[in-house]
């Protein structure tokens, strides 16, 4: 079992696609990289505390490998828009690799080399690649989020269409 903690924005989307896909044990919404111990959400919010919205997913390497994991993640936000995703703004939602070992900085530091050099993104990537440290689980209610709430007018106009394209691009990825 091998656990990453990654940062692209609200984590309700990026959690809900990790745990459609195959190989993934469980991915869970908390906060990372920040200063205050145990921060609640309207603390992160208001970007007092330096911590990401994150999303620490734990799988299983023999089904799915960690540049797969990075592959997805990589799909699934903007990693060049500095301190915000879409509408999202503020320094909670930056991009962010928050690696668990050596290897996975390794290979997160690859991985962006590779999309600089094959110009993935015509502006720079600005994807932060730090250890993780002080992370936190959110509140419970933010755990399955959006499988809870499809109605939430942020679920139906964002995080829905998100997983539309996902779920398209990853299907041979998703359980």
């Amino acid at each position: 079992m091998q656990t990453i903690t990654l940062g692209g924005g609200c984590f309700w989307c990026i959690e809900s696609a990790f745990n459609k896909v195959e190989g993934v044990v469980k991915a869970e919404s908390g906060y990372s990289n920040g200063s205050k111990p145990s921060p609640t959400y309207e603390e992160v919010c208001s970007g007092s505390t330096g911590h990401a919205e994150v999303v620490q997913v734990s799988f299983d390497p023999e089904r799915l490998s960690l540049r797969e994991v990075l592959e997805i993640f990589f799909a699934l936000h903007d990693p060049t828009q500095l301190n915000r995703q879409g509408n999202d703004i503020g320094t909670q939602y930056r991009s962010g690799i928050y690696y668990h070992s050596p290897e996975q900085k390794d290979a997160a530091e690859q991985i962006i080399k590779e999309m600089v050099e094959d110009e993935t993104w015509s502006t720079p990537i600005v994807t932060e690649v730090e250890e993780v440290s002080n992370y936190y689980p959110a509140e419970t209610y933010h755990q399955g989020y959006f499988e809870s709430n499809p109605q939430n007018q942020y679920c139906a106009m964002v995080v829905g269409p998100k997983l539309a394209k996902f779920k398209k691009t990853f299907a041979s990825k998703l359980k």
